[in-house]
């Protein structure tokens, strides 16, 4: 008999009645350290108080008008990400899926614009992912998301990561643009290196090619920027950015360059929810604590140390890790068990991570981390990997 959710998430048996900062609390009183914050998205952890004021006071004054009339939380929230950033102009939405969406409507429509309707097509990376609609699973290309719904949604050309000859033979008089995210997420903490970033912004130069990156999962300061583009030295002509923006709440956004902004004229894209003034008020309110003074610099120290830590982990048990991948605090291990064991044994000494694709897991704590609580995990992740050991030492007596 069928579930009242519906089946299609493997969940855990824990069940949170409350959090604070890192943590999270069962209704038993167990305490379970977030080192996943609902998959990178919770970048201030749970129940921020900056963030728990704005939200409240909006809500107290009103939460949804729509799109037909002005928001001056949404003006001020895309202008200070203006100031931030390459970008020229900035789209609200309420997801990465959303945002990745936009994102490739709008490369698809600049073109059209400039009478080259037949260059359409997108190029992304295997291995990547943006989402789970019909087009950003095609965009992803991964036959797992793909199987079961229908004919591919046309449009999109996948090339091996980091393959330049296979990437140039790929261009055609119909390629639109290139879509990649600096750090792939689901597909295993694969860091894109600053020198490739930078042949693919002058590669898209040279063939009249529109840049995205999808930062949905690396942006808001995760990798120690606010934002990853920005440690190439390079910048996208669009980005998708959502996750960390809204530090829990729904919300996503398209930022873009004037050229490529200037093709949503009215009627051309929509959405209801998006920019809503609840989404804006905690939104301006992540921005207030990410961007203070020191924050971002401290989030590069922490994920320095933590990596260290996460080193001396891989060289304590070979037999269960076997590399430290990632950049910032969107950190993980490559492991030699299968990473759902390890996954789950960490949820036996209440570490929450979240798995990825190539045998990793995700080790992505909220920004505002104290270093005494990443000390914390490390002793978990060596307590974990030690049992782990033990029932492989049993294993094979047996």
């Amino acid at each position: 008999m069928i579930t009242p959710l519906m089946p299609n998430y493997a969940r855990s048996e824990l069940a949170f009645e409350r959090g604070e900062g890192c943590w999270l609390v069962t209704a038993d009183g167990r305490r379970v350290l977030d080192f996943g914050a609902g998959i990178a998205v919770n970048v201030l952890g749970h129940a921020h108080p900056h963030l728990v004021e704005a939200l409240t006071e909006q809500a107290k004054k009103v939460w949804h008008v729509s799109n037909l009339h002005n928001v001056p939380d949404a003006e001020r929230l895309a202008k200070r990400l203006i100031d931030a950033t390459f970008a020229d102009s900035v789209l609200f939405c309420n997801s990465g899926a959303e945002a990745n969406e936009g994102a490739i409507k709008m490369a698809r429509k600049f073109h059209a614009s400039r009478g080259e309707e037949n260059r359409y097509r997108i190029v992304t990376f295997e291995g990547a992912f943006h989402g789970r609609t019909l087009a950003t699973i095609a965009a992803g290309g991964q036959k797992k998301y793909l199987e079961g719904f229908g004919p591919k949604v046309e449009g999109f050309d996948q090339v091996p990561f980091g393959d330049r000859k296979a990437l140039e033979a790929l261009i055609g008089a119909d390629t639109a643009a290139l879509m990649i995210e600096p750090v792939q997420g689901e597909g295993g903490l694969r860091e894109v290196p600053t020198e490739e970033l930078r042949y693919l912004r002058d590669l898209c130069d040279r063939h009249g090619m529109l840049l995205i990156f999808d930062e949905v999962q690396t942006g808001v300061g995760r990798t120690g920027k606010l934002f990853a583009y920005e440690w190439a030295g390079v910048a996208p002509d669009i980005m998708s950015i959502a996750k960390g923006i809204g530090g829990g709440f729904p919300l996503g956004a398209v930022l873009a360059v004037e050229k490529c902004a200037a093709v949503f004229t009215p009627g051309t894209h929509g959405t209801t929810f998006g920019g809503n003034p609840l989404a804006m008020a905690v939104g301006n309110a992540v921005l207030d604590v990410v961007l203070a003074p020191g924050f971002l610099e401290d989030v590069q120290r922490k994920s320095l140390l933590f990596k260290q830590k996460l080193a001396g982990l891989v060289d304590q048990h070979p037999k269960v890790f076997d590399q430290v991948r990632g950049a910032g605090l969107l950190t993980g291990l490559k492991c030699v068990l299968p990473n759902g064991d390890v996954t789950a044994e960490l949820r036996k000494e209440n570490l929450l991570v979240v798995p990825a694709g190539d045998n990793v897991i995700r080790l992505i704590p909220p920004l505002n981390v104290s270093d005494a609580e990443i000390d914390i995990a490390v002793g978990m992740l060596d307590k974990a990997a030690r049992n782990l050991e033990v029932t492989l030492v049993r294993g094979a007596a047996e």
